[in-house]
């Protein structure tokens, strides 16, 4: 503590965020629990009190010496020929107390005893060990014979990113056979399922680098706070599975918000941007004041003399698309409910705000728009003709901001902010970073070999609010399931199409090899009365088949469909059907 300064609570360290708390259960106790330890909390902790007299203050000496260890196994001739001694050891410092050692023989518990384990060693066995209470803090698996054994060593054991960002989980690993297979799977689930093909992840994780012998790394993009899990790797021998039984990387998913403490008695006002763990890798926090850059630096607090009319908002550089929601008393915000949406061509959708602004200023119009040259003002989307009858101002309540757009199309895709005029000079705002829409279509991807094959409804982005898959077979529905896969034995002649729930006229183009598809070219169109339409579409049958007929309907009985050129109401209408012209 340096002469002459008052010492800073820890409290307000970003390396202690979302990991510190003084846990006190009683008058005049002063328990500080520190959770997630790191190497680096190593130091000496001193409790400080203050008083409401004149030099009321006090620490209390020596305090007490933290120091933080990990463990590791080492191996050591035995007396007994060719057995071997494992050690389970501390890097830095004996362990307080008397704990008990646990013992693992390739990730499966062994014994449980003290630190000290004999073995008789074979090349493909490999050890480690954890404390009782602890089993989640394994040592690294070490080989007691050679450095051939099967083991899986993760990077990092903990993890923390924020929401909606992207993350990369990574091990190495020994196979002492022939691998055959592996992938990444979630640890709270009953049975190990490979991540590419859990509906809940659909179209945000890839396999990166898995052709690197011995490193595999699994990248999940657009993060959501359900993501929140321990991840492990698993590969597969001839002989064996691998991998499930060591503990792997866990990891938190967190969002950015902006906390205020009270003013002090200068007026000065601090600011955290906090979240529910620490961050990874010691990220550099952006500070915004009324939507302009302020402050850059890896502390997350920024102090200064705030009005009430002033607003604040933080992100993490690399991700200043993801600000935390802006606070103020008296100010301009604007609040999104969803900074990034993924949705269907064809479908409708919403993007939801609320706004603030100071007191004092009469509002004379709100807008939406999605470019905005320099010193120009933007556009509102009403005056767009490319949204001409699409768009609809939604509000269903007062500085609700909600822009509902129907038909969507993939040109759509878009970021979207909500802008707020006032009649007072220099009275405009727009709200940052803004929705992020994706507009996408489905499209049916077939994987296998010979009859046995899997089917998977994709995107080019995961949808919004895990959807329901509907699948059908030559235009009959034979599944449905959250799950955007559809493994079966399918023959050339059967046409598969999927589509999501909710959007049951949004079908996705049919796929199949030598057999009965339609495809149109549009699903949806809107056209002028007294005016010429083209309705088209493609088709496809089996080449044993030969046409003999073919024709467009509005209306089936369940019977023979009628053919529409011969429909009262149609005489002197041209259709033409593209085929046997």
């Amino acid at each position: 503590m340096e002469t002459g300064v008052e010492p800073k609570d820890i409290g307000q360290n970003p390396e202690y965020t979302g990991r510190l708390e003084y846990h006190g259960d009683k008058e005049k106790d002063c328990t500080l629990r520190i959770t997630d330890l790191r190497e680096r909390d190593s130091a000496t902790y001193k409790f400080r009190f203050t008083t409401d007299q004149t030099r009321g203050r006090y620490y209390g000496d020596p305090g007490v010496t933290l120091s933080v260890t990990a463990l590791q196994v080492k191996v050591t001739p035995s007396h007994r020929s060719q057995w071997k001694t494992l050690t389970c050891r501390t890097t830095s410092c004996p362990l307080t107390g008397n704990p008990t050692y646990i013992w693992y023989k390739n990730g499966q518990i062994v014994t449980e005893k003290t630190s000290t384990y004999s073995v008789l060693p074979n090349d493909k066995d490999s050890y480690s060990c954890a404390v009782k209470g602890h089993e989640d803090l394994h040592s690294p698996a070490v080989c007691v014979q050679d450095q051939r054994c099967s083991r899986v060593t993760y990077t990092k054991r903990r993890m923390c990113v924020i929401k909606g960002s992207t993350v990369d989980i990574s091990c190495t690993y020994v196979s002492y056979y022939y691998t055959t297979s592996s992938f990444w799977f979630r640890s709270d689930k009953s049975t190990p399922e490979d991540l590419t093909t859990d509906p809940g992840y659909t179209g945000r994780v890839e396999y990166a680098g898995e052709m690197e012998r011995g490193r595999s790394t699994l990248r999940i993009t657009n993060l959501r706070e359900k993501d929140s899990a321990e991840y492990k790797f698993i590969f597969n021998t001839q002989t064996s599975r691998w991998g499930y039984s060591f503990p792997g990387t866990t990891l938190t998913v967190t969002d950015l918000q902006v906390k205020v403490t009270p003013a002090t008695e200068a007026g000065k006002r601090t600011l955290t941007c906090s979240t529910t763990c620490t961050l990874t890798d010691n990220p550099t926090y952006i500070w915004y004041k009324n939507g302009t850059i302020v402050k850059e630096g890896t502390s997350s607090l920024y102090s200064d003399y705030f009005s009430d009319a002033d607003s604040y908002s933080c992100t993490v550089k690399g991700h200043e698309d993801l600000h935390s929601p802006a606070v103020c008393q008296n100010c301009w915000s604007v609040t999104y409910n969803h900074q990034k949406i993924c949705a269907l061509k064809g479908s409708t959708v919403e993007l939801t705000c609320s706004y603030t602004y100071p007191r004092g200023y009469t509002v004379t119009t709100t807008f939406w728009f999605t470019e905005w040259g320099t010193g120009v003002e933007p556009e509102d989307l009403v005056q767009d003709p490319e949204y001409a009858g699409r768009l609809e101002y939604h509000r269903v309540k007062n500085k609700d901001c909600t822009l509902r757009i129907t038909d969507l199309r993939e040109r759509d895709s878009a970021t979207y902010w909500f802008r707020i005029l006032t009649y007072q000079t220099g009275g405009k705002y727009y709200g940052s970073p803004g929705v992020t829409l994706s507009v996408t279509g489905l499209q049916v991807k077939v994987t296998g070999e010979h009859q046995d094959k899997t089917l998977t409804c994709i995107t080019s982005c995961t949808l919004t609010d895990n959807p329901t898959y509907i699948w059908y077979k030559n235009g009959h529905k034979v599944k449905e399931d959250t799950s955007s896969l559809y493994p079966d034995s399918f023959s050339d002649a059967d046409s598969y199409s999927c589509v999501v729930k909710g959007h049951e006229d949004l079908h996705s183009p049919a796929v199949c090899k030598n057999c009965w598809s339609v495809t149109y070219t549009h699903q949806k169109i809107c056209a002028l009365k007294g005016s010429t339409v083209n309705i088209s579409c493609s088709y496809t049958y089996p080449s044993y088949h030969e046409i003999k007929k073919a024709f467009w309907f509005t209306k089936w009985s369940g019977m023979d469909a009628e053919d529409l050129s011969s429909v009262p109401g149609y005489e002197g209408h041209r259709v033409p059907w593209g085929y046997g012209e």
